[in-house]
């Protein structure tokens, strides 16, 4: 099932999104889910084309738990060697954009990055959970850019101020419930040139082995996302481009950037 959040005529609300994997959007249904997605979904019976609502991020998470340097290559390229362990950063949920939400540069920032992503999204509280009981505790995948502030990151030593303004995560276009996340293409576009081709079997650490080493240290809640990592590639952002992300069974992301 492709699960989304929708802005109709009436309000937002969770949805399916109904129709051909490789359809247009013209020809797919969005069928509103009441109340929220987790479990069996409870269907309200109302329905639009696609074309008629506006796709949200698919959902507003708690936290955002990122994985840094997850594939060698990437490592690389940022001129480290690749950790023997997963590292964690976060970002702030209100860093959380939709498909086609501008991502807007700040002013105090002379190098934003995209870094295209696989991103896991929690279905249940969890804690402690092995890496062999990962599945049973996702509600499934979306696609992510972890945009990245690179001067502030090199500046500060750490994370937060380069990975958290504001609209640096978008999210879409839906969470995909049905999806096998050990050998999928993953790639990202910079205005139809492809600067990001690589395969979700190059991570380091897999999903499973992020889900156990992360909720080790901390309980994960309905809705949280993983962002898994960014492959090599990576680069700057300018004003007046659109950006796309596509993973392989899921869809393609996409926003345009702008100034603050």
């Amino acid at each position: 099932m492709r699960l989304g959040r929708i802005a109709h005529p009436e309000g937002v609300a969770f949805a399916a999104i109904e129709g051909p994997a490789e359809a247009t959007p013209d020809q797919l249904t969005a069928a509103e889910i009441a109340e929220h997605p987790f479990g069996t979904p409870n269907f309200t019976g109302r329905r639009w084309p696609l074309a008629d609502v506006r796709l949200l991020a698919p959902i507003l998470p708690t936290k955002i738990v990122c994985i840094g340097k997850n594939y060698a290559d990437h490592a690389a390229e940022m001129g480290s060697e690749a950790p023997a362990n997963p590292v964690i950063f976060m970002k702030p949920n209100t860093s959380v954009i939709g498909p086609n939400n501008p991502i807007k540069l700040p002013g105090d920032s002379e190098r934003v990055d995209f870094e295209g992503e696989l991103a896991a999204v929690v279905g249940t509280p969890c804690k402690d959970v092995p890496a062999a009981g990962a599945s049973k505790v996702l509600l499934g995948y979306t696609v992510a850019n972890d945009v990245t502030a690179r001067d502030q990151q090199k500046a500060d030593g750490q994370f937060t101020r380069a990975k958290g303004h504001d609209t640096f995560c978008p999210l879409g276009p839906w969470i995909e419930t049905e999806l096998d996340p050990a050998d999928l293409a993953i790639r990202t576009e910079l205005d139809g040139e492809v600067r990001q081709d690589s395969r979700t079997s190059l991570l380091l650490h897999d999903v499973g082995k992020l889900v156990e080493w992360i909720s080790k240290v901390m309980t994960l809640l309905p809705g949280d996302v993983i962002l898994t990592g960014t492959p090599a590639g990576v680069g700057p952002l300018s004003a007046g481009q659109n950006v796309t992300v596509t993973v392989q069974g899921i869809g393609s992301l996409t926003n345009p950037v702008q100034p603050r």
